[in-house]
């Protein structure tokens, strides 16, 4: 069976950065990923690379930040007041902060804090970074009819509805 739209895949993974080969994140030593192909729950590139593949297949492929996170946007970096951040305890840099905006809830990374001006950054962290992925095919099956209409794995190694 061949990885295609609506397939249930299980990959091991190792993903570093290309540029620096610093090792960004593995699945080795742990749980495999599973994800329903098709369904965007990876990135772009990798899906791409992934699809036609069967079971026991290994690839190394590189990522292009175009296919993977995007590229890192200066638009995406404000600078907001710091009684934005009122009832936190401390806001450092680097801490990761969740905010309500009028699109809804979106990611932030604090960048900088000086005084009472707090710059926030929400670009993913991986954004402008070309990545390479070393990744074996464990399983491929088909999805069910309620991951098809879900468009997420269910099950072990995917997503519980309680």
């Amino acid at each position: 069976m061949t990885i295609a739209q609506h397939k249930v895949v299980t990959i091991h993974y190792k993903v570093s950065d290309s540029d620096s080969d610093e090792l960004i994140d593995s699945s080795e030593n742990g749980e495999p990923m599973t994800y329903l192909h098709g369904a965007r729950n990876i990135i772009p590139g990798l899906e791409q690379a992934l699809e036609g593949k069967s079971v026991g297949d290994k690839l190394e492929v590189m990522i292009a930040p175009a296919d993977a996170y995007g590229e890192r946007s200066e638009d995406r970096v404000q600078q907001v007041p710091i009684e934005a951040f009122e009832g936190m305890e401390k806001v450092e840099p680097g801490m990761a902060v969740t905010a309500q905006t009028d699109q809804g809830e979106i990611n932030l990374v604090i960048a900088e804090v000086q005084g009472e001006t707090v710059t926030v950054d929400a670009n993913h962290p991986l954004a402008g970074k070309s990545l390479t992925f070393n990744v074996t095919v464990e399983e491929v099956r088909d999805a069910s009819d309620e991951e098809k209409a879900h468009g997420h794995v269910h099950g072990p190694g995917g997503h519980e509805h309680g």
